[in-house]
């Protein structure tokens, strides 16, 4: 008889270990990446009464149960935080626990602090790579990324420039020349617009050009001449992709600046080979125009593309990306250890996890601006609550019957 209180408890104490844990998955309902938990329970050791044929076999109660984590994939929700990312996928974000520990978590709800390190919403170090003197180097070991704040970029001295612009085929030497400009930078990030002027020479498909810097930026400014030839249907023919592109120098600047060498790129496209000038009966106009230089900025804010890249935005509208973030592959994710702040850590039967970027080596992809929802389900906890509190219900009227047999069998001394 005290057999039957001792299976009696056994279940009672697992029915409380599965509330435990059923409670804990709905207090987690709204934890962005959280995974939720459910309880395997095994039945424990029989005792054997008798012998031969007529041997009776009674159970001994239930085992304490074993949690397993769900690692299920959740629904991506779009966020406004700048700095919400969420895998698509298998994978994990890497952070840096308490004594340097390696933990892993799903959640994507990250924050820069006051140093510019990218860190958890509970303040746990993001892993990957920082960019490095503009260079990203992602074969490194990884660390923690930090992003520069409250700093200036340094000013990138203009070296080549692309207008692509149409020059009227009907225009005439007396009345169709056509200018246009480029504001391009000199190395300590001050401006000099750049003129373009084109004026045909009075013999079909021709235009003779000038671009130049003004007289006054420099002590000896040395424009770009010459002349542009275009085929009957408006092509350009020459200068061809293989000649040398016209060059716009200036020396001895009066700011204080390097001197200033500027390639007028004529052709463009994957090859080089596609003019950025055309010759056709339509008016003259610029349709864009671009330079590689730009002038010092600070920083304006820092987010989260996709892929894991950390974009960080500076007020002159550059964006640069200045660092990645790792992701970890891990094939067993379920021998995970739960380590709080909906971070896990690895146990003794957790494969190595391969560390790489976020969509390569069979890693998920990570969206930016998007979190991932947890994966627990509410009729699904409230159906189990229901059976686990009649499991509890149950067992206890079991320990109360064998209790009032108890008692029944002791009055039957007296």
């Amino acid at each position: 008889m005290l057999a039957s209180f001792s299976t009696a408890l056994s279940a009672l104490t697992a029915d409380e270990t599965a509330i435990n844990v059923v409670g804990n998955n709905l207090a987690n309902l709204n934890t962005p990446g959280f995974k939720d938990t459910v309880v395997s329970f095994s039945d424990l050791v029989t005792q054997s009464l008798g012998a031969g044929s007529g041997e009776t076999q009674v159970g001994g109660g239930v085992a304490t149960p074993v949690t397993l984590n769900q690692f299920s994939q959740g629904a991506i929700q779009s966020t406004a935080g700048p700095l919400d990312a969420a895998i698509q996928g298998n994978g994990f974000f890497i952070v840096q626990g308490p004594n340097n520990s390696t933990e892993y978590t799903r959640g994507g709800n990250f924050q820069v602090n006051s140093a510019g390190t990218l860190e958890t919403s509970t303040g746990q170090p993001v892993q990957g790579w920082t960019a490095s003197g503009g260079t990203l180097n992602t074969n490194g070991p990884i660390g923690t990324i930090t992003v520069p704040t409250g700093t200036l970029t340094t000013p990138i001295a203009t070296t080549s420039s692309t207008v692509s612009l149409n020059l009227n085929s009907t225009a005439t030497a007396t009345n169709g020349s056509f200018s246009t400009s480029v504001t391009a930078y000199d190395s300590l990030g001050n401006s000099h617009v750049i003129t373009y002027t084109f004026t045909p020479t009075g013999t079909a498909n021709q235009w003779n050009y000038s671009a130049s810097l003004p007289a006054g930026d420099a002590t000896t400014v040395t424009p770009a001449t010459g002349t542009l030839t275009f085929d009957s249907n408006g092509n350009l023919t020459s200068p061809l992709p293989t000649d040398p592109q016209p060059v716009i120098t200036a020396s001895g600047l009066t700011d204080g600046a390097s001197d200033m060498s500027i390639t007028w790129n004529l052709y463009n496209g994957a090859n080089g080979t596609t003019p950025t000038v055309t010759q056709f009966a339509q008016t003259s106009a610029t349709n864009a125009v671009t330079q590689n230089g730009a002038a010092s900025a600070n920083l304006s804010s820092v987010s989260l593309g996709n892929g894991g890249q950390v974009l960080a935005l500076y007020d002159n509208g550059q964006q640069v990306v200045v660092g990645q973030m790792a992701m970890a592959s891990i094939r067993n994710p379920d021998s995970l250890i739960g380590a709080g702040s909906n971070n896990y850590l690895a146990s003794g039967t957790t494969a190595l996890p391969a560390i790489g970027i976020p969509g390569t080596g069979g890693r998920g992809n990570v969206l930016g601006q998007s979190v991932e929802s947890s994966t627990v389900d509410m009729a699904t906890e409230f159906t189990n609550l229901i059976v686990f509190q009649r499991s509890y219900e149950a067992n206890a009227h079991v320990v109360t019957t064998v209790d009032q047999m108890s008692q029944d069998t002791i009055a039957l001394k007296q």
